[in-house]
């Protein structure tokens, strides 16, 4: 088995989750209005965030929670993303990206709904077509 590496750790001690206890709604009476057992976890980073209140425990909610939250699809791609700029997979990023917006055309429309080059309306943006040029 190879060696394993712990790139970064996510906590909450950390700031990078935000868990806040509700009162939970429906059924269970009194009880269930008084407790808060209700969980919202928001993960500060990517600002996402999941309720559980099924249970009548703050503990196992949290839990539930936590496992919706690194399931979903938005989080699993700043995971990966995040992942690849630890391992210095992204070190050329920004270059490459200030490279290619050197080869982007801006154009926008003029008040007839015609697309012209953006040199020709400064200061009149409505909307804006993006193509590169090769």
């Amino acid at each position: 088995m190879a060696d394993r590496k712990l790139l970064f750790s996510l906590s909450k001690s950390q700031g990078d989750f935000v868990v806040t206890p509700y009162r939970g709604s429906g059924k269970g009476g009194q009880k269930r209005n008084k407790t808060f057992s209700g969980c919202r976890v928001t993960h500060s980073a990517t600002g996402l965030f999941v309720e559980c209140e099924e249970e009548r425990s703050f503990e196992t909610n949290k839990r539930r929670a936590f496992e919706r939250l690194v399931n979903k699809p938005e989080f699993k791609t700043w995971l990966m993303v995040e992942t690849a700029k630890f391992q210095g997979r992204f070190k050329d990023l920004d270059a490459k990206v200030a490279r290619e917006m050197c080869n982007i055309r801006v154009d926008v429309k003029d008040e007839k709904g015609r697309w012209v080059p953006e040199s020709t309306m400064p200061g009149q943006e409505i909307s804006c077509s993006f193509s590169c040029i090769n």
